[in-house]
């Protein structure tokens, strides 16, 4: 590992770990991808849905490969990418923007504005450019005010903010926006420490005896695709230790497999795995040599020929840009997912 504009960027002999079908895998999924970026730069879900998120976990896709906005076989998707999003959190002519990158429209904006967050930041951390750079980190910080507006007063957040959606808040939006946040943090974004505290201790409050974490704090029952989750935002903040994350990772051992999908996902397999692959890479040892198997073979299995996974219900975009990510995880290449 060796460290670059304050980045841990991995060795091309530690980038080269990934087994010759998964990269071959990989190159056929993120071809695709770039098949389907618009010429704005976003990518979308089905019936035109989700263009912030879904631009946002695409981008991510092909930053994981080790293009950057500079570099790589992916610069110029990853650069119309990024364009899209800055444009949308700095529209032309407005002076003072909400801090929202995304559409007030969009009756799932802060989904779009987390997973925004997330790869904006990665981009951030190598970008070269001073002007450029200097744009990222004025969005971001926007974007992390913003954030803290839309918390709701429970300490979690809903669909929109709280001020547009009446104070609702629900688990899985909360953790895309804390894991937004730290992401943030560690690309040296000021977050206030209150604000992901509030956070986590939402996310307690949601938390069963069992140790799984329920859809809100008004109960819903456990859910392992969201437990999966905070336990990968406790691990980003380097929590591995804590005896909750130990409580809520125990739980997701014993109601998530990577070899298939049994029902307790909720039909949310590739959400549950995004997250829970990202836990288990740190986690590490035999533990991660045999999920990452077991993942990897069902992955690749349900590929299709065009290099993309089908979904009727989010759409070929999004579960193409998670398996892609999940399986690129051993390259190390971005500060969020390193261990």
């Amino acid at each position: 590992m060796v460290l670059i504009a304050g980045l841990c960027v991995p060795t091309a002999a530690q980038a080269g770990r990934i087994e010759p079908k998964v990269k071959a895998s990989v190159t056929r999924s993120l071809d695709w991808l770039v098949r389907e970026q618009r010429r704005q730069g976003y990518w979308e879900a089905n019936q035109t849905q989700y263009r912030v998120a879904m631009t946002a976990l695409a981008g991510n896709a092909l930053l994981c490969e080790g293009s950057t906005t500079l570099r790589g076989k992916y610069a110029k998707n990853i650069r119309l990418a990024v364009d899209y999003l800055l444009e949308l959190a700095e529209p032309q002519g407005v002076s003072n923007p909400s801090g929202l990158i995304g559409y007030k429209n969009d009756y799932h904006y802060m989904y779009g504005h987390g997973f925004s967050m997330l790869f904006l930041s990665q981009v951030f951390g190598e970008e070269e450019d001073p002007e450029r750079r200097e744009q990222l980190r004025r969005v971001l910080t926007r974007a992390v005010n913003f954030c803290g507006q839309a918390q709701t007063t429970a300490g979690g957040w809903g669909y929109v903010s709280a001020k547009d959606g009446g104070d609702f808040d629900e688990g899985s939006t909360c953790i895309t926006q804390v894991q937004g946040l730290r992401a943030c943090r560690n690309a040296g974004i000021p977050v206030p420490k209150e604000l992901i505290d509030r956070a986590v201790e939402y996310i307690k409050k949601c938390t069963t005896p069992e140790g799984g974490v329920q859809y809100s704090i008004k109960g819903g029952g456990a859910r392992p695709p969201i437990t999966a989750a905070a336990v990968a935002c406790l691990f980003n903040s380097g929590g591995y230790d804590d005896e909750f994350a130990k409580k809520l990772l125990a739980y997701c051992r014993q109601n998530l497999s990577a070899g298939g999908d049994d029902g307790r996902t909720f039909g949310h397999w590739h959400y549950s795995h995004y997250y829970y692959a990202q836990v288990m890479y740190r986690v590490g040892g035999d533990e991660w040599k045999n999920y990452s198997k077991a993942i990897g073979a069902n992955i690749l299995r349900k590929q299709s020929a065009d290099g993309s996974w089908r979904d009727s219900q989010i759409g070929s975009v999004y579960t193409t840009a998670i398996n892609a990510t999940i399986l690129q995880l051993e390259n190390g290449f971005l500060p969020i997912y390193q261990r």
